[in-house]
C-alpha cells in the first residue's frame, strides 16, 4: 500500500491510495466537527467524519509532543481559505467501495498498540490464561489429594469467600475496571505527571482503607466468621480453625487492591506479559507451600498450609509487577489528594462494577453458608464441584463474550441497532451450541469427571458422591451463566450498567429464598438447584429489558429454533457420551488414574463427534459458520 502525503511517515499506518486526500494536516482546524456539506450520502458522511477524526488525531498527537519537547504549543490553524464549493467537492470525492474494517483506524503510538503488538499481547495472554488454568486444576488435585470434602477443607472454603467477597467490592477487578479508562485518559492528553499523581494517590488510600478494613478484621475475626457459619454443623474446633484461617488470609485484600492498581499502570503502557502470567505463577507456589509445609502442621493443622500458600502466592504477584514499573519510569509519590477530580471519577466508575461483582461472590458465599447447614464438608463439595463447572464457561462463554464486546460497543457508537440485535442473537446462538453440549457432558459423565480429577489420597468415593451430585446440578445453569455474560456486555456496551446490577441483586434474593427452602428435602443438590433457577431468571429478565432498550426484537424466534435442535443434538451426545464411557468403564475396570482418563476421554471424543455431526446436518447457522472458520484456517 502506498503511502499518502497528507499523513507523515512516522505514522506509519497504511492508505488507500484511492482515497484523495482532504485537505492537509497544516490546514487542518481541530475543532472542525467533519459535518458532511449538502449532497453527500449516509456513508461518505461516514468516512468524512473517520477522516477528520484521524486528522484531529494526528494534530493532538504533536501537540502532545510538542508539549513533550518543551516546544511552545502550535495554535490550532484556521479553517481553509479555499473557496466552499471547491471544499466541498473535495471532501465529497468518490469513496472507494472496500469494506469498513479494510481501512485502518489511525492513532497515536502511544494510545494503540500496534497491530502486531496487539496479535503478540493476545497469543502471550491467550498461552498464560491456559497455563493458569491447568495449574489452578493441578492446584485443586492437589489440595483435594491433602483435604478431600472434610471438615478442615470447608472451614477453608468458607475463610477464603469472605476476604474474597471483600476484594471483589474493593480490590484488584472493579478498581482496575474503573482506573485503567482515567489513567489512560490523562496520559492521551499529554498529563503524564496528572496520571502519576492520581496513581500515587489511589495508592495510599488502598494502603490505607484496606489495610485498616485487613487490621479491624483481623482483630474482629472470632466475631465475626461465626457470623457466615449458621447451625451446628460445624464443631467448635471447626469454627475456630475457620477463625484462625480468615486471618491468614485476610490481608490478601490490601494486596489485591495494591495489585490491581500497579497492573492497571502496566497495562496501560500495553505491557501485558508479567501480569498475564501472574496467576501462573500464584497457583504455582500455592502448589509448593502445600507440598513443602503440610507436614510441618498437627493433622488437624494442616490445612494452614494452604492458606499460607495462598498469602505468599498473592505476595510474589503482586512483587513480579515492579521490575515492569520501572521499565515505564513509575515513581511512586508521597502524595495524598482525596479532591482529585480524577479520584472521584474512578470511585464513580467502580461502583456498578463493585456491586455487580459483589453480587457474584456473595452468591458464591450463599451456596457455602447454606452448604454448613447441610453438612461440614458440603461447603467443599460445592465449591469443588464449582471449579470444574467453571472450566467449560471460562473456556467458551469469556472468549466469546470478550471478542464480542468491542464490536457491540461500536455498533452502539454508529447508532446501528439492527446490526446490534443480530450479533447479538448471533452470539446468544454461539453460546448455546457450545455450552448445551458442555452441560450434556458434564450431565452424563459427573461421576467420572470428578473420579478423575479429584479422586486421589484423602478425597475418597463419597467425596466423590457428593461433589458429582453437586456438579450434575450446576450443569443446569452452565448455558444460562453464560448467556448472562453476553447480555450483561451487551448492557454495558449501552452505557446501561445499572440495569443488569440490578438484576444480579434481584438473582441473588431468588438463590437464597430457594436454597433455604430445598437444602432440607434435596440436601447438597438444594443450593445448587437455587443457583440454576436463579440463573435461568436471570437470563430472562436480561432479555426481557434488553429487548426494551433495543426497542424491538433480539432475536428471539430465531433463537429458539437454533435452542431446540441445539438441545436434541445435546441429548444424543449425551446419550452416545454414556455408553461409551460404560462400555470402556467395564472392560477397564479401576484400574487407576490411567484406566479412568481411558474410559472418560474416549468416550467425550465419540459424543462431541456425534453432536457435530447432528448440528451440521441439522444445519445450524452457527455451526456452519464455525465450520467454514476453521476450514478457511486449515485452507491457508
Amino acid at each position: 500500500m502506498g503511502s499518502s502525503s497528507a499523513i507523515p511517515p512516522d505514522d506509519g499506518a497504511e492508505v488507500d491510495p484511492s482515497v484523495p486526500p482532504v485537505g492537509s494536516d497544516d490546514d487542518f482546524d481541530p475543532f472542525y466537527t467533519g459535518s458532511a456539506p449538502r449532497g453527500v450520502g449516509p456513508q461518505e458522511a461516514d468516512e468524512l467524519a473517520r477522516r477528520a477524526a484521524e486528522r484531529r488525531a494526528r494534530w493532538e498527537e504533536r501537540q502532545r509532543r510538542r508539549d513533550a519537547d518543551g516546544q511552545a504549543p502550535r495554535r490550532p490553524a484556521r479553517r481553509s481559505r479555499r473557496p466552499p464549493r471547491q471544499r466541498e467537492r473535495e471532501r465529497a470525492a468518490p469513496l472507494p467501495a472496500a469494506p469498513l474494517e479494510d481501512h485502518h483506524e489511525i492513532a497515536p503510538p502511544e494510545s494503540q498498540a500496534p497491530r502486531s503488538g496487539l496479535a503478540r499481547n493476545t497469543v502471550i495472554f491467550s498461552v498464560a490464561t491456559g497455563a493458569s488454568r491447568i495449574a489452578g486444576l493441578a492446584r485443586e488435585i492437589v489440595a483435594a489429594s491433602y483435604f478431600g470434602t472434610t471438615g478442615p477443607a470447608s472451614a477453608f472454603t468458607l475463610a477464603f469467600q469472605v476476604p474474597n467477597l471483600v476484594r471483589g467490592l474493593f480490590a484488584d477487578a472493579a478498581l482496575s475496571a474503573a482506573f485503567v479508562p482515567v489513567f489512560t485518559e490523562y496520559l492521551e492528553r499529554g498529563k503524564r505527571r496528572e496520571a502519576m499523581l492520581l496513581a500515587s494517590t489511589l495508592f495510599w488510600i488502598i494502603l490505607l482503607v484496606l489495610g485498616a478494613l485487613t487490621a479491624f478484621f483481623i482483630l474482629a475475626a472470632g466475631v465475626i466468621m461465626p457470623v457466615f457459619i449458621p447451625g451446628t454443623q460445624f464443631t467448635p474446633a471447626l469454627v475456630d480453625l475457620t477463625v484462625g484461617l480468615a486471618q491468614v488470609l485476610f490481608p490478601v485484600v490490601v494486596l489485591l487492591g495494591l495489585n490491581g492498581l500497579l497492573v492497571g499502570i502496566v497495562n496501560a503502557y500495553h505491557h501485558f506479559t508479567i501480569p498475564a502470567i501472574a496467576p501462573f505463577v500464584w497457583n504455582v507456589v500455592i502448589i509448593g507451600a502445600l507440598v513443602a509445609l503440610h507436614g510441618q502442621f498437627d493433622a488437624d493443622k494442616q490445612i494452614y498450609a494452604y492458606a499460607i500458600g495462598v498469602l505468599i502466592g498473592t505476595v510474589v504477584q503482586l512483587l513480579m509487577v515492579i521490575p515492569v514499573l520501572g521499565r515505564i519510569d513509575f515513581r511512586l509519590k508521597v502524595h495524598l489528594n482525596w479532591r482529585d477530580p480524577g479520584v472521584s471519577r474512578v470511585f464513580k466508575l467502580m461502583l456498578p462494577v463493585t456491586i455487580g461483582l459483589g453480587v457474584i461472590n456473595m452468591d458464591l458465599l450463599i451456596n457455602s453458608m447454606i452448604g454448613a447447614l447441610i453438612s461440614e464438608s458440603a461447603p467443599r463439595a460445592i465449591d469443588a464441584a464449582f471449579r470444574v463447572y467453571m472450566l467449560p464457561q471460562g473456556m467458551f462463554s469469556v472468549a466469546l463474550a470478550t471478542v464480542l464486546f468491542p464490536s457491540l460497543s461500536r455498533l452502539v457508537a454508529r447508532h446501528d441497532i439492527p446490526a446490534l440485535r443480530g450479533l447479538l442473537g448471533t452470539g446468544t446462538r454461539q453460546n448455546l451450541l457450545l455450552l448445551v453440549p458442555a452441560a450434556a457432558v458434564t450431565m452424563a459423565l459427573a461421576a467420572p469427571i470428578v473420579e478423575l480429577i479429584y479422586q486421589y489420597g484423602s478425597f475418597n468415593s463419597d467425596s466423590t458422591d457428593e461433589v458429582a451430585k453437586a456438579l450434575f446440578w450446576f450443569s443446569f445453569s452452565l448455558p444460562f451463566a453464560g448467556v448472562n455474560l453476553l447480555l450483561t456486555r451487551t448492557f454495558f456496551s449501552l452505557q446501561r450498567p445499572w440495569i443488569p446490577t440490578a438484576l444480579a441483586g434481584a438473582n441473588l434474593v431468588v438463590n437464597l429464598i430457594l436454597s433455604l427452602l430445598l437444602y432440607k428435602p434435596l440436601g447438597i443438590a438444594g443450593p445448587v438447584i437455587g443457583t440454576a433457577v436463579a440463573s435461568a431468571g436471570m437470563t430472562f429478565a436480561q432479555a426481557h429489558w434488553l429487548r426494551r432498550e433495543l426497542g424491538g426484537t433480539i432475536e428471539g424466534r430465531e433463537t429458539l429454533v437454533a435452542a431446540l435442535k441445539i438441545l436434541a443434538a445435546a441429548v444424543m451426545l449425551g446419550i452416545v457420551t454414556w455408553l461409551v464411557w460404560k462400555g470402556l468403564d467395564s472392560v477397564l475396570g479401576d484400574g487407576g488414574p490411567l484406566a479412568r482418563l481411558f474410559a472418560v476421554l474416549p468416550a467425550i471424543v465419540a459424543g462431541t463427534a456425534t453432536y457435530i455431526a447432528v448440528v451440521l446436518a441439522m444445519r445450524i447457522p452457527e455451526a456452519l459458520q464455525i465450520r467454514r472458520f476453521i476450514g478457511a484456517r486449515l485452507a491457508r
